[in-house]
């Protein structure tokens, strides 16, 4: 489970961040460039900049379900449902 004591310094603020515990996998940016990028320097990944709609936050919790270090972390917006209400 990402750390919010360990963030990454350039993550922009908002609910998702990316940890100290990434390895530079390329899944997250794969899946959602559009709020992660690569701090080549320091071979890590931070988000810059945070998702607002509906369609962007699921896009960014898809990120962080299949983050394989857990290093992606949201403190703030709530998953869309993806249930259909009848």
């Amino acid at each position: 489970m990402a750390d919010p004591t360990h963030t990454a310094p350039e993550n922009v603020p908002g609910p998702y961040y990316v940890d100290d515990t990434c390895t530079d996998c390329d899944l997250c940016r794969s899946t959602a460039a559009e709020f992660f990028t690569r701090q080549n320097a320091g071979g890590y990944t931070y988000v810059h900049r945070q998702p607002q709609t509906p369609e962007e936050i699921a896009l960014a919790e898809d990120a962080r379900l299949a983050c394989p270090t857990e290093s992606i972390g949201n403190d703030g917006f709530a998953a869309p449902s993806t249930s259909s209400a009848n």
